[in-house]
C-alpha cells in the first residue's frame, strides 16, 4: 500500500495551500493561508520519495519521523500520523506554521534537489495536528507517578513550555514563572497573528495547566523573589527566559520620539488582538496607522514588523537592509509575502541618522555594497561612496535582534556564569549551570535562535534534569 500512495513527485505537482489575495489579508491578523482539504493534504504528502536518507529529518533540529508521517496521511492514517508526529515535537502544528521550512525540512528534500519541488512538510505538518484537535485526539498531558520533587522553570517560552511538559510527564510538581501576563513568550507577543493566530499557543498553554502545571503570571525573577529564593523553593531550576535585550544602532537621533524597538512595537500589537487596552497603541506611539514606517533590519522580526504596519494601515512602508536579497537572514517566503502586501525593500541600504530633531521626520540613508567575506563567511556591507540619500518616515521601527540581558543583575545572582555576550555558560552535557541544580536552556544559552531549537532544547534538558533529580533523590535517601 505504501509504495502504491508514495513517490508521486513526477506527476503530481507542488502545491502550497491557497493564500488569500493580498488585498483581503493585508486587512486582518488571521493567518494569510487555510490548511488543506483532507485529499490535498494526502496527495501532497504521497509526493514524498521516502527516500533511504531522509534529509529532511537529519537537518529537522526536532529529528522528526518526517517521511514516515508523511507516508500515513498519504494514506489516509491521520490519527497516527499525528500521533508519530507528536512523539517527537510538542508544538508540531506551531512548528508547521513558524518554521523556516525552506531553510531546514523541505530546504533539503530530496525531491527538491531533484527539481520537482520540496514535499510542503510544513503545511502537512499543521494540518495533521490541527485536525487532531478538531478530532479529539490530542490527549490530556498526564502526569508520571508523583515523585515528591518540585522543578521551578524561569520562562514560559517555548523552551520553558517544552520542558514543563516532559517534566510533569515524568511525576514532578512543576512550576512556571514568566514576567508576562499570559504565557508563551515570543510566540503570544512577538510573532504576529498572521503567523500563528493566538488561541493555537493558548489551548497548548491551557493543556498543561489542566495537567496541574502552575503557571506564576506576572512573575519578576529578581523583585517577586530572588533566585536564590527560587532554588530553596525547588529541588531544580531551569534558567529559559529567552533573550530581549533589543541591540542598539548607533547614530544620530537613535533617541527621538517615533523611533520604537520591534518588540515593543510587536507585542503591543497582539495586547491588540487579545482586547487589551495598550495605552502606547492607542495614542498612535506603537501604531503604524496613516505613517510613512521605516524598519531596520533583514531577519524575521523585521519581516514580522513590516507585514504589521501594513495591516495596521501604514500609508507606506519601508525595510532597509544592508545587504542584499541573497543574503538576508529572514525568510525568503516571508519577503515575498511581504512584497504582495506592498512592503517595498531598500536593499544595499543602512541609516545614517534619523533626522527630525525630538521626533523623527526622517532617515538619512547611507548606500552599502558587498565587499570581502568577513570572519562569518558573508561578504560584508561596507559604504558606496556618493551613494546617500534621504526617505520620509515619522515611524522608525528598530529590528535588528536581541541579545541576552544581564541575568546575573536582574536575578540578583552574581554567581550565575555567563559568556562575554551575556548567555548563561552550561556544562556541554548536563547543561547545568554554575550554580548547582540550576539548568538552562533555549536562546538564553545559544543566542537569538529558532523557536524548533528552543523545543529541541527543552526536550534535553528535561532528561538530564530528570536524570540529576533521580540522583538526587537517591542521595537525599541515603543520607536519611
Amino acid at each position: 500500500m505504501a509504495t502504491e500512495s508514495m513517490l508521486k513527485f513526477v506527476d503530481r505537482t507542488q502545491a502550497y495551500p491557497a493564500k488569500r489575495s493580498a488585498d483581503l489579508r493585508a486587512e486582518d491578523f488571521r493567518e494569510i493561508a487555510d490548511r488543506y482539504a483532507v485529499q490535498s493534504a494526502e496527495d501532497q504528502a504521497g509526493r514524498c520519495s521516502q527516500c533511504g536518507v531522509p534529509y529532511c529529518s537529519v537537518h529537522c533540529p526536532l529529528h522528526n519521523h518526517i517521511p514516515d508521517w508523511l507516508r500515513l496521511t498519504a494514506e489516509g492514517r491521520l490519527r497516527e500520523a499525528y500521533e508519530l508526529s507528536n512523539a517527537t515535537s510538542t508544538m508540531p502544528e506551531i512548528c508547521g506554521r513558524i518554521c523556516p521550512q525552506d531553510r531546514l525540512c523541505e530546504g533539503n528534500c530530496v525531491i527538491e534537489f531533484s527539481g520537482h519541488g520540496a514535499v510542503t512538510i510544513g503545511s502537512v505538518e499543521k494540518f495533521i495536528t490541527d485536525t487532531a484537535w478538531e478530532n479529539g485526539w490530542v490527549e490530556p498531558l498526564v502526569p508520571g507517578r508523583p515523585r515528591g520533587q518540585s522543578v521551578g522553570v524561569i520562562g514560559a517560552g517555548p523552551a520553558g513550555l517544552a520542558a514543563a511538559e516532559y517534566m510533569r510527564g515524568y511525576g514532578y510538581d512543576v512550576h512556571v514563572y514568566d514576567r508576562h501576563d499570559r504565557a508563551g513568550g515570543l510566540l503570544t507577543y512577538g510573532i504576529p497573528g498572521f503567523k500563528l493566530e493566538k488561541p493555537v499557543v493558548m489551548r497548548r498553554v491551557e493543556r498543561l495547566k489542566a495537567a496541574g502545571i502552575v503557571f506564576h503570571e506576572g512573575f519578576t525573577v529578581g523583585d517577586d523573589a530572588t533566585l536564590d529564593e527560587l532554588r530553596q523553593r525547588h529541588d531544580a531550576l531551569l534558567i529559559a527566559t529567552g533573550v530581549y535585550k533589543a541591540r542598539a544602532i548607533d547614530v544620530d537621533g537613535a533617541q527621538a520620539h517615533g523611533v520604537v524597538e520591534a518588540l515593543d512595537y510587536l507585542t503591543a500589537s497582539n495586547r491588540k488582538s487579545f482586547g487589551d487596552h495598550v495605552p502606547a497603541f492607542e495614542d498612535g506611539r506603537l501604531n503604524a496607522e496613516g505613517r510613512n514606517v521605516v524598519v531596520v533590519g533583514g531577519g524575521d522580526t523585521a519581516m514580522d514588523c513590516v507585514r504589521t504596519a501594513i495591516r495596521q494601515g501604514a500609508t507606506s512602508v519601508k525595510c532597509l537592509y544592508r545587504r542584499d536579497r541573497a543574503n538576508m537572514p529572514g525568510s525568503q517566503r516571508e519577503v515575498a509575502n511581504a512584497e504582495e502586501e506592498g512592503v517595498e525593500f531598500v536593499w544595499l541600504s543602512a541609516p545614517q541618522s534619523f533626522d527630525g530633531g525630538d521626533t523623527v521626520s526622517g532617515v538619512s540613508v547611507r548606500k552599502m555594497r558587498l565587499g570581502a567575506p568577513d570572519a562569518s563567511g558573508r561578504r560584508a556591507p561596507e559604504v558606496d561612496p556618493g551613494g546617500d540619500y534621504a526617505v520620509e518616515a515619522d515611524l522608525v521601527i528598530k529590528a535588528l535582534g536581541y541579545d541576552a540581558e544581564d541575568l546575573p543583575t536582574l536575578f540578583g545572582a552574581p554567581e550565575l556564569g555567563v559568556s562575554r555576550w551575556g548567555t548563561v555558560l552550561v556544562d556541554g552535557k548536563t547543561l547545568m549551570t554554575s550554580l548547582d541544580g540550576v539548568f538552562a536552556a533555549g536562546d538564553i544559552v545559544r543566542g537569538a535562535s529558532l523557536v524548533v531549537w528552543a523545543i529541541r532544547d527543552g526536550r534535553d534538558v528535561s532528561a538530564t534534569m530528570h536524570k540529576w533529580l533521580k540522583a538526587k533523590a537517591v542521595r537525599e535517601k541515603v543520607a536519611a
